[in-house]
């Protein structure tokens, strides 16, 4: 997890960002990608040993918050048939926006395992009230120059979004589940 303090930043005036990237090695592989398809892309998903969900199986939850929510609870995120993107806000209401797990779009002209990847390779920066964030950038089985490679390609990224860039960084930690924290800058 890289973990990043601001300075010289006021989160009530400032303008609040948030952008994604996507980085060179998967940060979090056991992460949950559950796809909302049409037939064929239900049946891909089938084959490829993916969670996924018809409109039919959408239909069922009824725009019921409760289960609504816990749709998004289960998953880390959503990838949805073009034919079914549209109709998921008139199907589930505003439930996966609030957990901030809109489905991205799948086509049929990616495949699905690849676009699954790219999900699991982007990471998002979202400025809160508070000067720190945090974002998982590696797991503990990756090489030291894997690891190394996607800090670099967050960090970039993040200062890019940053007002005064480098000057707007007070401090960057890098730390393990259990470790302790490390010290970058």
């Amino acid at each position: 997890e890289l973990q990043i303090g601001l300075k010289n930043y006021d989160p009530q005036k400032d303008k609040r960002f948030s952008g994604t990237v996507k980085l060179k090695y998967i940060p979090r592989p056991k992460m949950q990608v559950c796809v909302l398809g049409d037939q064929q892309h239900c049946d891909e998903a089938k084959a490829n040993d993916v969670p996924f969900m018809d409109a039919e199986a959408l239909k069922k939850l009824n725009k019921n918050k409760k289960l609504v929510k816990k749709l998004a609870k289960k998953h880390d995120a959503f990838l949805a048939s073009e034919s079914l993107i549209k109709q998921i806000p008139r199907l589930l209401g505003p439930g996966l926006n609030k957990a901030g797990k809109f489905p991205g779009l799948l086509a049929h002209s990616e495949s699905m395992t690849a676009k699954i990847d790219e999900v699991k390779a982007t990471i998002k920066f979202q400025m809160k009230k508070v000067l720190c964030l945090s974002v998982a950038v590696g797991h503990v089985k990756m090489t030291p120059d894997e690891l190394a490679q996607n800090v670099h390609l967050s960090i970039n990224f993040l200062v890019s979004l940053l007002k005064k860039h480098w000057q707007n960084v007070r401090s960057l930690h890098i730390k393990s589940s259990m470790g302790a924290a490390q010290r970058l800058y």
